[in-house]
């Protein structure tokens, strides 16, 4: 993988196809595939050629497949891990947004 590319996926505005989000996320596309099956990795858009995901996933999803490799975990256990990562980055995002309303503590 060229430096450059590991610069554009980091874009969470981004979309991705199936085969390149398993090559930064070092999963196999079946594996990517059984977890959008299953429900723990959905697509911005799926039809019966492709599906395109969106950047924002890549992170988690690396995340998780490290944690799959460090732990010898299942894949199913990667979907789990996958969907309290996301769910973490969005309650992440909601505190800075509430945040920015407080008033200035210094």
């Amino acid at each position: 993988m060229h430096e450059t590319s590991e610069i554009v996926w980091l874009d969470a505005h981004g979309v991705l196809t199936l085969p390149e989000l398993a090559e930064v996320c070092a999963l196999q596309v079946g594996e990517l595939q059984e977890l959008v099956e299953v429900g723990a990795l959905k697509p911005l858009q799926r039809d019966e050629t492709a599906c395109v995901f969106s950047a924002e996933v890549v992170m988690p999803l690396r995340k998780a497949s490290q944690l799959r490799c460090d732990f010898d975990l299942d894949l199913f256990t990667v979907g789990l891990l996958l969907e309290h990562l996301l769910r973490i980055d969005a309650l992440e995002i909601q505190v800075r947004a509430l945040q920015t309303r407080l008033p200035y503590r210094p």
